[in-house]
């Protein structure tokens, strides 16, 4: 059996042996992430607008990002050893949470009215601080999870924990980043300027995507470098090399971010420093994935 058919049975367990909550936040995520490309083949048919507060365009962000994240989410959690019915509690929340906040931006984008900072009739206002409620329950049952990650991941490998705790770390981040964007907007949208709500908070969008996702890139790389025959302190010290990487490119677009300038407009020494550990990010992916691939092969010649 070759490494990488080993990766895809461990995938179809993921499924097989996942809990009744898990499951359901799969196929949850799986069919948000698909409601993403869905509004994706839209603006490519119709040709509308990929910018704006009104654009299809955040739906079908919204809808990619709150799949995968909620499928990350899930998946990396199985791993640490939390009570059942808190499990329950937490991941059925951020379900249903990430369900809300997707349907909530989609509908509005339909409507043709921004979902974010909207104040001009009742249902609108109900609509956008519906949505800010929900992104601060998320941010609660994140936090919840990471305190459980913080005393559940004893029966880890080192490298696994690494990862996962890091990984949380960075979606929390992208989560409070989250949570200034939209204080931030509300202000100015409450003092009468929208237009300066969307700019001000759209600021921060750099650092948000970048942090979103270190929990799925983190622990996918600590998951796959299992099938390797490297020794566990191999496997922790290129995850911990990862990590480094990925928390020094955080520290840069966030300084970005906040200073107002975007990762494509900064200064020679943050493009490189970012580049430089976007490298290392990616270095260390393409050395598990070629693990798995030549370890094929010499199977195949044996």
């Amino acid at each position: 059996m070759t490494r990488l058919h080993k990766v895809w049975q461990a995938l179809g367990r993921t499924w097989i042996e996942g809990r009744r909550v898990e499951r359901i936040a799969y196929a949850i995520g799986t069919a948000l992430f698909a409601s993403g490309l869905v509004h994706v083949v839209v603006l490519l048919v119709t040709g509308a607008s990929w910018s704006g507060p009104v654009s299809l365009r955040k739906a079908a962000t919204f809808g990619l990002s709150f799949g995968l994240t909620l499928i990350t989410v899930a998946w990396a959690t199985s791993f640490v050893r939390i009570r059942p019915r808190a499990r329950n509690i937490l991941l059925g929340v951020f379900t249903t949470s990430c369900v809300v906040e997707t349907a909530g931006v989609s509908l509005q984008a339909w409507r043709g009215v921004p979902s974010h900072f909207n104040f001009e009739t009742p249902f609108d206002n109900v609509v956008a601080m519906t949505l800010a409620a929900g992104g601060g329950i998320i941010i609660l049952t994140a936090i919840g999870f990471a305190a459980s990650i913080l005393i559940g991941t004893g029966e880890l490998s080192p490298s696994m924990r690494v990862a996962v705790r890091f990984g949380f770390l960075t979606l929390l981040v992208a989560l409070v980043t989250g949570a200034v964007m939209i204080a931030r907007g509300v202000v100015e949208a409450r003092g009468g300027n929208p237009q300066l709500a969307y700019t001000t908070a759209g600021g921060l969008k750099p650092l948000h995507a970048v942090a979103m996702h270190g929990l799925l890139i983190l622990p996918g790389l600590a998951w796959l470098l299992r099938f390797l025959d490297w020794t566990e302190r191999q496997r922790t010290q290129l995850v911990l090399l990862a990590s480094a990487a990925y928390g020094v490119l955080t520290v840069v677009v966030g300084i970005e971010s906040f200073a107002g300038v975007s990762p494509f407009a900064a200064s020679p020494v943050e493009m490189v420093v970012s580049a430089i550990a976007l490298a290392v990010v990616a270095g260390s992916g393409a050395v598990a994935l070629y693990g798995l691939v030549n370890g094929d092969r010499e199977t195949v010649k044996s």
